[in-house]
């Protein structure tokens, strides 16, 4: 699936949750790519740095 693909897919997506909320037809398409393109922008954003006690990993012994 390229990118594109997977755009309309999230945005087909926010139609169907759109529709579920108030039913409203009312520039729904707009709204939809809207949100999918959010969404994508969220999937490629650089994780957070982790602070304080998350970020704190146990240390396991390597087996041998």
């Amino acid at each position: 699936m390229n990118e594109e693909d997977f755009r309309d897919v999230c945005a087909m997506l926010a139609m169907h949750a759109m529709l579920n909320r108030d039913g409203s037809m009312a520039n729904l398409g707009v709204g939809a790519y809207r949100v999918a393109d959010m969404m994508l922008e969220a999937r490629n954003a650089e994780p957070e740095q982790e602070v304080g006690i998350v970020a704190a990993k146990p240390r396991r012994k390597k087996s041998a």
